[in-house]
């Protein structure tokens, strides 16, 4: 058994990919490995802004000697199919063996592989490795051929044990393996000589390389508390922003920097913002008064001075960005002072999408669909339709031009300088959310009415023009878009018809969108109540307020004919837009409702018994939906429950197979004068009882006292079927027994859709 070290020794690798590329080199190497035959106790792989690292303990000092017979074809097989299984199998004709099978003589392939040394496996897969390197970008630098993320300089390959250590021989396009390294670029830059993995880190320590990156960032971030702390301050905590720095440094200096006071009047989020994206600074505020007053910037060295000439750079270059944030805030205070007007007109002139029109159209839909929304969520609808007229005014602001993150946080500092209301203020920054599954829930109903709005127009905008997520890729994030919705929906504890909601967007896509507006129409127009009149008896169901929604979205434009008064190409027209709308509504609500089993699955929910529940009338409910599987699913985490589903699935296998066999459906009643046994009695009484309850917690969507009663019903039905015979000799006892199982069927699919649960 050795231990193996590798190291690929290079340029600067940009922060964001050293995490993954640690990974995938110990996957790499640890999977060719033991496919070869190599196997090992733990493997450990680091990074830092100059190396990658990986360290392998125990490995087997070569792989064992393989024997492996293959079956292939009969003899007088077609030739083909014979040099296919040499191929296959990697053995000339004579190599072959014929041996009796079942089905005649057969030929027979013996694969033997010896074993081999580690250390030529090793080089094998390492090389394989270097050469496929799965970097998102990568060079190529001299006259070589080899890429990779910036120019490789050398590469430790050594396998160490009680005899001592071993260079792995190797070569990659004229890089040779070897047991040296440097240290820090400027304050250890001498080669390293190295035996082992202690030995490396231990020596690397020394040279001013800190190899472990979590044991970096856990110095910069103690150093930087401590050092804040003792100035009466406190850093702004930042784990992404923490996680790069460490990617940035291979010897951690933390240098604290004073903000000038001038900047003091800008919003903690910008000097945040603007010192994090461009300096990679971290944030030190006051705890006191919120302000930020300093940053924290780590350097890579040590210098004379301690860092007195790093600061004043630094210093000077945040002076700089910080004066154009400033420039920008004052500039966008003065527009949105004035009302905002300006930011909301250019809109007009910035495409959402080429299919979808712009960013000022949108807003105009969103209002719409607002203001449905608004007494759902209990807001005001004027409120609700000025929350959605800004909300998305900051992204024409320089600020947001600038840090696009803002988004949404600065629209609601605007809307306060333009004198809105609180609540349509933080609509501006909460519609966006929740943008994640961790991400907070608006609860404020402005908020909630216009996130669901921009959410759902999205939504629906998108499946109109069928561009909907297909596998893994979303590049509309329409996923989570849907799974925002249901995250309002669900937290919010609203009661939605989300079918209407889709349909009204919907219908501005699929109407309004398919021919431009008819200028002849328009010399003999006939009135919309006429068309309305003559259409409600021809396309039903039509209510009055669904058809203005329909001729305001220009249904009325496709009739070419209307000033010919020939009202039967209308009909024609309205009916197949109904039937295109029903087809995309239906398949939008599936969408929803598989975003729904992967949220619930978090829960413990099963996907059959949502299945079971999406299979029920109201189903575009999402609260009431979700009411119902939570209870479904505590019935079916009881005993009575799984027994339950057990008595009904006999039931209904029964039931179905008379019914197919006799051509008729028991569904007529069964009636008590016709029942023998005591056990059928009593199933009676149960049913009787049970329905007494279900049929108005049901009403009341009381889910949990109705599946109660239903899982009741588990001890009279499984007595049922131990003591009375279905198939009785007599043909009217046959039948009113069948019908009693039909009762029972009725019952439980009342409550929900039990053929769809498993097991």
């Amino acid at each position: 058994m050795s231990d193996l070290l590798i190291e690929l020794f290079s340029e600067e690798i940009p922060a964001r990919m050293q995490g993954k590329a640690a990974a995938d080199l110990q996957k790499l190497v640890t999977d060719g490995l033991v496919e070869a035959g190599l196997t090992y106790k733990s493997a450990a792989a680091f990074s830092t802004p100059r190396r990658l690292a990986l360290s392998v303990e125990d490995l087997t000092s070569e792989s064992k000697a393989v024997r492996e017979e293959r079956k292939g074809p009969k003899v007088g097989a077609p030739e083909q199919a014979i040099e296919g299984f040499l191929r296959g199998a990697g053995v000339a004709r004579d190599a072959l063996e014929i041996r009796d099978d079942k089905k005649g003589q057969t030929y027979f392939a013996v694969i033997e592989k010896p074993g081999r040394l580690a250390a030529d496996i090793i080089a094998e897969v390492l090389e394989n490795a270097i050469r496929n390197f799965p970097w998102p970008k990568s060079m190529r630098w001299g006259t070589g051929s080899l890429k990779w993320v910036r120019p490789l300089h050398s590469i430790i390959c050594i396998l160490t044990d009680e005899a001592g250590t071993e260079v792995v021989p190797m070569d990659v396009d004229g890089i040779k393996a070897g047991k040296q390294t440097r240290g820090h670029r400027f304050l250890s830059p001498d080669v390293i000589s190295v035996n082992s993995f202690e030995d490396y880190e231990a020596k690397l320590k020394r040279a001013h390389v800190m190899l472990r990156a979590d044991e970096r960032a856990e110095m910069i971030w103690n150093d930087a508390t401590n050092q804040a702390f003792a100035l009466g301050l406190e850093v702004v905590e930042d784990q992404g922003l923490l996680g790069e720095v460490a990617g940035l440094v291979e010897w951690p200096v933390v240098l604290i920097g004073q903000v000038d006071p001038a900047f003091y009047g800008l919003p903690a989020e910008v000097l945040k913002t603007s010192m994090k994206e461009h300096q990679k600074f971290f944030s030190v505020r006051n705890p006191k008064s919120g302000q930020i007053e300093r940053f924290v910037t780590v350097a890579n060295t040590v210098t004379a001075d301690h860092g007195a000439t790093i600061l004043k750079g630094n210093q000077k270059v945040l002076f700089a960005r910080l004066s154009d944030a400033k420039f920008f805030w004052e500039n966008d205070l003065r527009v949105a002072k004035a009302g905002m007007d300006p930011w909301l007109d250019s809109l007009s002139n910035v495409t959402f999408h080429n299919k979808l029109g712009s960013q000022k159209e949108r807003i105009d839909r969103i209002i719409a669909l607002a203001r449905e929304i608004a007494p759902i969520v209990g807001a005001d609808a004027d409120e609700v339709a000025e929350a959605a007229r800004v909300a998305k005014a900051d992204l024409s602001s320089e600020m947001v031009y600038e840090f696009a993150e803002l988004q949404g946080l600065m629209g609601r500092y605007y809307a306060k300088e333009a004198g809105l209301s609180d609540a349509v203020a933080a609509a501006a920054q909460e519609h966006y959310s929740p943008l994640g599954p961790s991400d907070d829930v608006p609860t404020a109903p402005v908020s909630v009415a216009v996130a669901l709005a921009d959410k759902i127009d999205t939504l629906t905008g998108f499946w109109a023009i069928d561009e909907k997520p297909t596998g893994s890729k979303d590049p509309f994030a329409l996923r989570r878009a849907a799974l925002g919705v249901i995250r309002l929906v669900l937290e919010n504890d609203l009661t939605i018809d989300l079918r209407k909601h889709l349909s009204f967007p919907l219908g501005h896509w699929l109407h309004s969108n398919q021919a431009p507006i008819i200028v002849a129409a328009k010399t003999d127009e006939i009135a919309l109540t006429e068309i309305y009149e003559f259409i409600s008896e021809k396309v039903p169901p039509v209510d009055p307020d669904a058809f203005n929604r329909v001729a305001a979205n220009n249904w009325v434009s496709r009739l070419e004919v209307t000033k010919y008064g020939d009202m039967s190409a209308f009909v024609g027209i309205a009916e197949q837009l109904l039937i295109e709308e029903d087809m995309v509504v239906a398949d939008l609500l599936a969408f929803f409702h598989d975003r729904l089993k992967n949220y619930l699955k978090d829960q413990g929910i099963r996907h059959d018994i949502i299945d079971a529940c999406i299979a029920m009338d109201g189903s575009d409910d999402l609260t009431l939906l979700v009411k119902r599987a939570r209870a479904l699913s505590d019935t079916l985490n009881t005993d009575d429950g799984v027994n339950l589903i057990q008595g009904f699935k006999r039931a209904n296998n029964i039931l179905t197979q008379a019914e197919e066999k006799d051509g008729v459906e028991y569904s007529y009643g069964a009636e008590l004068q016709h029942a023998e046994a005591g056990a059928e009695t009593a199933l009676f009484e149960a049913l009787d009882k049970a329905e007494a309850v279900i049929t108005p917690a049901m009403a009341a969507e009381d889910f949990s006292v109705a599946m109660t009663a239903m899982a009741g019903l588990r001890g009279p039905i499984d007595a049922f079927f131990t003591d009375v015979q279905v198939n009785a000799e007599q043909q009217v006892v046959r039948r009113n027994r069948l019908n009693l199982l039909s009762r029972i069927r009725k019952i439980c699919l009342s409550v929900a859709d039990l053929t769809r649960i498993e097991g």
